[in-house]
């Protein structure tokens, strides 16, 4: 099954289709996108994110506060645990350490992230994790707080395979966007060809980070079928390969049952 892991459903542009949340579902739908896992990365946004996707069995949830969004009310362990319990939903995040967007003193970003990290253990959920330009301190964070104990996914990777390879040794899942895509990106081509097959992940972050031939473009879920096309390009594996593999993945990871 095609699964989008990791995308922002509640920020899609659904002009293209009549502003309706149910045609672009079914639209994504009938291009074969079988899962999609919508992140929050706000807690002032997440409770009308739920009130968008809980009508849909195939679109799961998670719950968090993006590394960059320094706005929003810090989450508080407990907080997190609290809205966990929704049965859509699957996962803690998206967290992590983002330095290219913070300045000055980022101490309340490694607070968060430890947060974050301590809800994961409490509740028994994986981590979708976000690092940017702070490959060091997220690492150093994960061991210090024990994040292999409940594991997860270093979501939209873009980091070396120094990177790839420690958070594999923690149990981590590696997850690839549009960006392996880019002309540019041939050292993330060649992370992905050393990445295991039982530990890949697909996702779109839409509607960011569209892949070619649509970079520049508002991002969607149906594009994830790009994302995989490169990977089985980078591994000289068939797509249906990596269809299948990384729809098992997730199915592993996320500890839901895909059917159809």
């Amino acid at each position: 099954m095609l699964v989008d892991s990791h995308c922002h459903l509640d920020r899609v542009d659904l002009a293209h289709y009549d502003n309706s949340f149910d045609n672009f579902i079914a639209a994504t739908r009938e291009a074969g996108v079988g899962r999609m896992l919508c992140v929050a990365i706000d807690l002032e946004a997440y409770p009308a994110m739920l009130a968008l996707v809980e009508g849909y069995d195939d679109i799961d949830l998670s719950i968090g506060v993006h590394p960059s969004d320094k706005e929003d009310r810090e989450p508080k362990p407990n907080e997190l645990i609290e809205l966990a319990k929704h049965p859509k939903n699957v996962a803690i995040g998206e967290t992590g350490l983002d330095y290219f967007h913070g300045k000055g003193d980022l101490e309340w970003q490694r607070d968060r992230f430890r947060h974050h990290i301590q809800a994961a253990h409490a509740c028994n959920k994986p981590l979708i994790i976000h690092t940017r330009e702070a490959k060091a301190d997220t690492l150093q964070i994960m061991r210090e707080e024990g994040a292999s104990d409940v594991g997860g996914v270093m979501h939209c990777f873009t980091e070396d395979w120094a990177m790839a390879e420690q958070a594999l040794e923690m149990g981590f899942y590696i997850s690839f966007s549009g960006i392996i895509t880019f002309r540019n990106a041939d050292q993330l081509r060649e992370v992905a060809k050393r990445v295991p097959l039982d530990r890949l992940l697909i996702e779109t972050d839409s509607p960011y980070l569209a892949p070619a031939p649509h970079r520049g473009k508002p991002n969607q879920p149906l594009r994830v079928i790009h994302v995989a096309e490169m990977v089985a390009h980078c591994k000289d594996q068939s797509v249906e390969t990596i269809i299948e593999v990384t729809g098992n993945n997730y199915s592993k990871l996320f500890n839901v049952a895909l059917t159809g």
